[in-house]
């Protein structure tokens, strides 16, 4: 389907034209049919309530929502399991999908199951949900309320966002990874420099389906509305994705701003406390950071859990021990990663390294289970969020970074980079 458009539109502004019916630009309201809902199990009861109470109604499309059980999964108290046990009986009772303990991270999953589709609407009740914008579904994150009655009804409005255009240029270097990529972006762009934008990444066929989740997840940390990665090659079509002439931006389409990234000359990079958008040059940073003590390091999440991160931190792992005194904890984002690293022999070369190894879910992203932080501890992980107490105790410290250097860091007991490992090895 096409619409006839006054201008050229952003790739936001098209996704949402077609998909409400009518031409519309950023500062226009639309109406737009929802293709997924996705609710998680952290705030699961709040959904039912409004939906049961509030509203009294049903889901008008069971088969277009989806609960995960992943943020505290498997539970961690008797509160946490009775909330995942109505969570169970009302996707029992409803027909809605249900995605149980071990099977993973929502945004993995959905990915996986095919629940997101290039110029689709997907909303979750987790403000990552721009990680579907990987594969040019417009996802953001909504309230308990808002995706209630979006599931009740079936639709949605939106304020059509402004769009913010970044471009990348030449090519990752070795040891460089898309997480680079995308801490840089959020340092140029800054914690609040995309507020209910949309961020339009026009990157040819650089990044592979995983590479641009970790991009598009990480827009939200720049206040963005959703984070769209433009279709190239046949990065897509090789996952058997269909994908729309109308997904595409237009030439000439307006932009608030316009920032181009040069891969060519980027290097690790770091988020030092306590914002994401405090970004470093792993190399750059002092010697008094460089020697810090790291007590834990924690690969995984939606951002960093995928099957190419695994095995980036099984590369640096290998033939080598977790330093005395710090703790690696390792979580595949799904239980397709999970089988997939099994398989081919990654989880042994981690199990051997001295890793942890953790269900497939959130871990302690969020700081309710699985390796939160004690006072005054540092902890490096491949993470979306370093914010005061994320992880645990307020005084604990996090620092993001790429499954690489989190796994050199681990390898070392302080803040490294791979080539660090190597060098100590020769010595």
């Amino acid at each position: 389907m096409t619409l006839p458009a006054l201008q050229p539109q952003t790739m936001a502004e098209r996704i949402l034209s077609v998909r409400g019916g009518k031409p519309v630009y950023a500062g226009d309201l639309a109406v737009v049919e929802v293709d997924q809902v996705m609710v998680v199990d952290s705030i699961a009861q709040s959904f039912i309530e409004r939906m049961e109470h509030d509203l009294a109604a049903v889901p008008k499309f069971p088969e277009r929502v989806s609960i995960v059980i992943d943020h505290v999964a498997p539970a961690s108290t008797v509160s946490v399991a009775q909330a995942q046990k109505e969570a169970r009986e009302y996707a029992a009772a409803t027909g809605v999908r249900l995605f149980d303990v071990g099977r993973g991270i929502c945004h993995q999953v959905l990915m996986e199951e095919g629940l997101a589709r290039p110029g689709w609407i997907v909303l979750g009740s987790d403000s990552h949900s721009t990680t579907y914008g990987a594969v040019a579904a417009f996802g953001t994150g909504m309230g308990a309320t808002d995706i209630a009655l979006a599931a009740a009804s079936g639709k949605t409005w939106l304020r059509v966002p402004e769009s913010v255009k970044v471009t990348f240029t030449g090519n990752l270097q070795p040891g460089v990874s898309a997480k680079d990529a995308a801490l840089e972006m959020i340092r140029v762009l800054g914690a609040d420099g995309a507020t209910y934008q949309s961020v339009e990444m026009h990157a040819g066929d650089r990044f592979t389906r995983g590479e641009r989740m970790t991009l598009a997840n990480l827009c939200v940390e720049a206040g963005a509305k959703a984070g769209l990665v433009v279709p190239g090659g046949e990065i897509l079509t090789d996952y058997g994705y269909d994908i729309p002439e109308w997904v595409y931006p237009q030439p000439g389409a307006k932009y608030v701003r316009e920032v181009v990234l040069d891969l060519d000359a980027l290097r690790p990079r770091m988020s030092a406390p306590n914002e994401v958008d405090n970004v470093h040059d792993v190399a750059a940073l002092s010697a008094e950071l460089r020697g810090m003590h790291v007590d834990q390091v924690f690969i995984g999440t939606c951002t960093n859990g995928r099957i190419e991160d695994l095995r980036e931190a099984a590369a640096v792992l290998k033939g080598h021990r977790v330093a005395p005194g710090t703790r690696l904890l390792i979580i595949p984002a799904s239980s397709q990663v999970m089988e997939q690293a099994m398989e081919d022999g990654t989880l042994l070369t981690l199990q051997r390294a001295g890793a942890a190894l953790g269900t497939p879910g959130c871990g302690p992203c969020m700081g309710r289970h699985q390796g939160v932080l004690a006072p005054g501890e540092v902890c490096v992980s491949t993470s979306n969020r370093n914010f005061i107490g994320r992880m645990g105790d307020k005084d604990a410290k996090v620092y993001l970074a790429s499954p690489a250097v989190a796994a050199a860091t681990a390898v070392m007991g302080r803040i490294a980079l791979p080539e660090d490992v190597l060098a100590v090895v020769g010595a």
